[in-house]
């Protein structure tokens, strides 16, 4: 391929990518050598080579095109700490909008379950091709979900039972974590070796589903993704992931422009959006496109999401455009959606750059992938051609 191509190591112009087996296998300046792109050859010449973009934060195939209750597995109330809820199992990947990702360049995301509950439960990150979840599945279980704010409070005070406030919600998230803990170290304990052959270890703890869902994000070896929109609930989220040691991501942080610098030095990782869209509550009252420039150039690593469907999947690279818009620059919005999502997501020794040994996961552009008009003329997702659908 002759093409311009931003790559892990900035941007080769012109150049070629090859790919097999899903791989990328090479990667290089200038014309390619005789013979490495001879079979399916495909001559992107005056075109842009992008890595496949990735949205870390969306309901795609969980709250499905055009139905209503149907289609709908987002959410499930009636229990407010549901960790051991796994997105992968809501997801339909015959959903349309998936479709509608491919064609807008979109090649990767994760799918959330949302956040009318305090903990809502796990986060998967899927390929936007194929037909069968767990082929398409990059990280099963990427994350668990948290939320603070006005969703748990407004949907737990409507059932008229707890959380109806910002400190029940925080309490209910401490006690869920506090007895994971304690079930993971009462684990660890049965498992324990011992030089004493006379020495009996502890029965293991009785098996309970919502501890084990827990354990892996206590300690950090998972991450723990918190829905916070006001400072107040960041700090939150903070103070309670330094209290169990979690691995936190923020997601949404639309007031982190008021406290980017406060942010910086806590090295927070944020997935920063919906921002087409509109106030429609209190908490987004600050929605502003200067909050991802503001971040970013305090030092906080960011990433976009269009929150799909709350902005359709396919105005990714809208929320980019509209970013660089307000003063983020260019580069940085770029990354902005390919390599800090996938370092966020923990996928970036597969996905987010173009390099070897890569998934080919790629994007071919008849111009600027940020210019309104420009075109996709070339998608390919583990090195097969998805352009046609």
């Amino acid at each position: 391929m002759d093409t311009a191509c931003p790559a892990a190591d900035g941007v080769i112009e012109p150049g070629y990518v090859a790919f097999s087996g899903g791989l990328i296998t090479a990667v290089g300046e200038g014309e390619p050598p005789a013979g490495l792109c001879e079979d399916g050859m495909v001559d992107g010449r005056g075109g842009i080579l992008m890595p496949g973009f990735i949205d870390g934060h969306t309901h795609l195939g969980i709250i499905e095109d055009s139905l209503n209750f149907e289609g709908n597995d987002c959410n499930d109330t009636d229990d407010p700490i549901s960790p051991q809820l796994r997105a992968i199992d809501g997801v339909n990947p015959f959903d349309r909008c998936f479709e509608d990702a491919r064609r807008a360049g979109v090649t990767c995301v994760a799918v959330s379950p949302g956040s009318a509950d305090p903990i809502g439960g796990q986060i998967c990150v899927l390929k936007t091709a194929g037909r069968c979840v767990d082929r398409m599945a990059v990280k099963a279980t990427a994350a668990v979900k948290f939320a603070l704010g006005e969703n748990p409070k407004s949907e737990h005070h409507a059932r008229e039972q707890a959380p109806e406030t910002r400190m029940a919600t925080a309490a209910l998230i401490r006690e869920a974590l506090m007895k994971a803990k304690k079930y993971g170290e009462a684990m660890a304990r049965a498992h324990e070796t011992t030089d004493d052959p006379d020495s009996e270890p502890p029965d293991e703890p009785e098996y309970d589903i919502k501890n084990e869902s827990l354990t892996a994000a206590v300690g950090g070896k998972i991450p723990v993704h918190f829905h916070a929109h006001r400072t107040d609930d960041i700090f939150t989220a903070l103070r309670i992931s330094k209290e169990f040691g979690l691995d936190p991501v923020l997601i949404h942080c639309t007031e982190g422009h008021l406290i980017a610098k406060e942010l910086a030095e806590e090295g927070v990782k944020a997935f920063v959006g919906p921002n087409i869209c509109d106030r429609a509550k209190p908490e987004l009252r600050s929605l502003s496109f200067d909050n991802p420039r503001i971040l970013s150039e305090a030092g906080v690593k960011v990433a976009l999401t269009t929150d799909h469907t709350v902005t359709p999947i396919q105005y990714l690279s809208l929320c980019a455009a509209l970013a660089v818009k307000s003063g983020m620059d260019y580069f940085e919005a770029l990354r902005a959606i390919t390599v800090n999502p996938a370092e966020i997501l923990g996928i970036a020794d597969r996905v987010g750059s173009i390099r070897t040994g890569m998934d080919a996961d790629l994007v071919l552009f008849d111009g600027d992938p940020l210019n309104l008009m420009t075109n996709v003329t070339g998608i390919w997702i583990n090195g097969a051609d998805v352009s046609a659908g």
